[in-house]
């Protein structure tokens, strides 16, 4: 499933991964990869310069996943893109400012998170620094 339409051109400061599904852009979109971004990535300022490099393609994706988490979290996905339906009238920056994010987003992507998280393992993680340590773990391990 391509996520993009055949009128939209990526530009040479994006990343496109080709044959991507609802599956790859959850984890991508999810706090896991967040927590790793945050770590890992450049910034120009204070915003994230994400390189596929150093990035994407060091990031440590969850292992031997069961068709139904992936399908879970599919579902999720596009409960999110549901959601974001609603407001298309507002920009991107407006849903996700911490402060004007609507209630029904937010719960979306808490969700999705959760339903990430348990594509890694069945213990929650409690924090960021839970998510980055387990990250780095496995990223020593596939290494």
């Amino acid at each position: 499933m391509d996520l993009r339409s055949e009128n939209e051109i990526v530009s040479d400061s994006c990343c496109y991964i080709a044959g991507a599904t609802l599956f790859h852009f959850g984890v991508l979109n999810s706090s896991m990869h967040m927590a790793w971004v945050r770590q890992v990535c450049g910034r120009i300022k204070s915003d994230f310069r994400y390189s596929n490099k150093l990035v994407y393609n060091n990031f440590p994706w969850p292992r031997n996943i069961s068709k139904n988490n992936i399908g879970r979290v599919e579902e999720a996905v596009f409960h999110v893109m549901e959601i974001r339906k609603e407001f298309a009238s507002q920009s991107l920056a407006d849903l996700y400012n911490d402060t004007l994010m609507p209630s029904k987003l937010r719960n979306a992507h808490k969700k999705l998170d959760l339903t990430v998280e348990i594509c890694y393992r069945k213990k929650r993680f409690l924090t960021e620094r839970d998510r980055i340590e387990y990250l780095f773990s496995l990223y020593m391990e596939y290494k």
